[in-house]
């Protein structure tokens, strides 16, 4: 399936950064990927040890994807304690199959992503999980009822993270004292700042929070608050019952990026709420590396046909029902 490269042009002017920033990017971009079979090396354990950036940093650039057969959830044997279910999705509605094609690598599967609880499931309260029913059962009616994916906003964080049917790679930049990760999905950047900055005051809130990150070894920890309650903590239909869960301003997360040979960065991330879950909850899920990949313009923007068509066929609805 051929794929379309993203313009250097326009990925600048989608990071918005300062000039000092955008020539440091430049300087970093221009430098030559070295191989697979050049990044890696190993201490005297056999322990596998990234390769260094110009300014020192664990080496994370590159093209990374997550394309994950693995369930979100664990299975359950038995059916889950009351309260309402998650609404299935209409008969014939979504994307074409061949959105889903692609050659990228995929890891094995395993019984879940959620791997903390040890049930592999997400302590969501029922509140939560019955403001998620209604709102899925009444998207026609408002777009108040909508994920902010649905009415492309955002995918937010860490819910870009998840494996999603397609679009689902991630480019790693790094300038002295950033990180950078461009998603494809609502082709977002992410600026991640290295240098220690407290986080914004608690007035300040956002989609997708304030991020601050710093160096735990060769692990990239990534610290993120100020979040607003408009979001949803997952946006994908493979997040199965957990899409659609809302977020507080109380959402903190913490994420780890850790580099485990040439071509896979572990992720990590830990969801913590106490307005939406009993206690904290962790996934768990492999980047792989796919230089070959050239991202799609995702050309997604709030107020795009969707919304109003969606709103519409729910009027026709009702012009219907007796």
């Amino acid at each position: 399936m051929s794929r379309r490269k993203v313009p250097t042009r326009g990925l600048l002017a989608a990071l918005g950064a300062a000039p000092a920033l955008l020539i440091a990017f430049a300087t970093f971009m221009t430098l030559p990927p070295r191989p697979a079979a050049a990044q890696t090396s190993a201490s005297s354990k056999g322990a596998w040890t990234p390769p260094r950036t110009p300014d020192g940093q664990p080496d994370l650039r590159g093209m990374w994807v997550n394309f994950d057969s693995t369930p979100f959830e664990a299975p359950v044997a038995v059916p889950a304690a009351p309260g309402a279910p998650a609404p299935a999705g209409g008969a014939g509605v979504g994307p074409p199959s061949h959105w889903g094609e692609h050659d990228s690598p995929m890891k094995p599967a395993r019984r879940s992503m959620v791997v903390d609880p040890p049930d592999g499931r997400v302590p969501v309260l029922k509140w939560a999980e019955d403001k998620r029913a209604y709102d899925l059962e009444h998207v026609a009616d408002h777009w108040v009822h909508q994920t902010p994916w649905d009415r492309c906003v955002t995918r937010g964080i860490p819910a870009g993270m998840f494996p999603a049917g397609y679009n689902n790679a991630y480019q790693f930049i790094q300038t002295p004292g950033y990180v950078v990760i461009v998603y494809e999905m609502i082709h977002i950047a992410r600026f991640i700042p290295l240098d220690g900055r407290p986080h914004l005051g608690a007035n300040s809130r956002t989609w997708a929070g304030d991020p601050r990150g710093h160096w735990g070894g060769t692990t990239l920890v990534v610290d993120t608050t100020n979040y607003n309650d408009k979001g949803s903590i997952a946006t994908s239909a493979a997040t199965g019952r957990i899409r659609g869960i809302p977020q507080s301003e109380a959402l903190h997360v913490v994420e780890r990026f850790t580099p485990v040979d040439a071509n896979t960065i572990q992720y990590r991330v830990t969801v913590d709420d106490h307005n939406v879950y009993t206690t904290p909850w962790t996934v768990e899920m492999p980047l792989t590396r796919d230089s070959k990949y050239q991202m799609f313009e995702y050309a997604c923007q709030e107020g795009n046909y969707a919304t109003p068509n969606i709103l519409a066929g729910g009027r026709a609805e009702e012009k219907r029902s007796p």
